[in-house]
């Protein structure tokens, strides 16, 4: 109703009737006035590495600033705790105030402390690379070993990473500790971080609704602040020994995150079932 024009519009790929108001010339649809389309389509540019792409990023696409908050923030942080831990730095005295005020070993921490062990989070996470892979496999995914793989070599990586670090560190334990080195960082904070968290990476993409994603998370985030948590109030560790261990972890699973996400772009999609 009330289109006086004598036929019907004509409908062009990439162009929208609502746009055509306001174009100079003889009210053709097209643009004749030489400003850019208004349609994110008609904005398209290429992307950094020259490939095309939109503005703003692409949806998953991470940018540069972001890697950089998500990969070189939490190594700048752990690399500068760790120069505290060995030049015996200011912020040790801090720590051990920390330590002072919330060491009180109980039955309670002490089973929060076991949830890093590697007799617990390792099968947890086998359980979930097992899962993931055969799930993938089902579905036709091309090549769906590659991200339980990715998950099996990060959790391997951890005590090729910590054992070297408290070696070089050899920082000693709390007062409730025997005496000696190799406190630093915490492996039990480490192992349950890239436990949990891995499973969590690779669970994700197959849970359907927000709200299980989200109650997946925030599981992961509590276990892993259970443990952390237990090392510190039962005197395990000091808190900066755990602190470093999620930054550090923080690398492992952002760097894991960013490969799991250029993966799913190249692989052929199928539908989950």
């Amino acid at each position: 109703m009330g289109d006086i024009r004598p036929g019907p519009p004509q409908l062009r790929p990439g162009r929208a009737l609502a746009h055509t108001t306001g174009a100079s010339g003889s009210g053709s649809p097209h643009r004749s006035d030489g400003h850019a389309p208004q349609t994110p389509r008609g904005a398209r540019r290429s992307g950094p590495d020259g490939r095309p792409g939109t503005t703003p990023p692409v949806p998953g696409r991470p940018t540069s600033f972001f890697l950089l908050l998500l990969l070189g923030l939490p190594a700048l942080l752990f690399a500068l705790i760790t120069w505290q831990v060995v030049a015996d730095g200011p912020l040790l005295g801090l720590d051990e105030r920390v330590s002072r005020a919330l060491l009180h070993p109980d039955r309670a921490s002490a089973l929060l402390a076991d949830l890093g062990n590697i007799q617990v989070a390792v099968p947890i996470l086998a359980v979930v690379l097992v899962y993931v892979a055969l799930r993938a496999r089902r579905t036709g995914t091309d090549r769906w070993w590659v991200a339980p793989a990715a998950g099996a070599l990060l959790m391997a990586l951890v005590p090729a990473l910590i054992i070297p670090l408290k070696e070089l560190t050899a920082r000693h334990g709390t007062h409730v500790m025997p005496p000696g080195p190799g406190y630093y960082p915490s492996g039990h904070t480490a192992t349950a971080a890239v436990a949990y968290g891995t499973a969590t990476l690779l669970l994700l993409p197959w849970l359907r609704t927000a709200w299980a994603r989200r109650t997946l998370v925030a599981l992961c985030a509590l276990a892993v602040l259970g443990v952390s948590f237990g090392l510190v109030r039962r005197g395990y560790h000091w808190p900066l020994d755990v602190v470093a261990s999620w930054f550090l972890c923080a690398v492992l699973l952002g760097s894991l995150w960013v490969f799991l996400n250029r993966q799913r772009r190249s692989t052929p999609s199928a539908e989950h079932s």
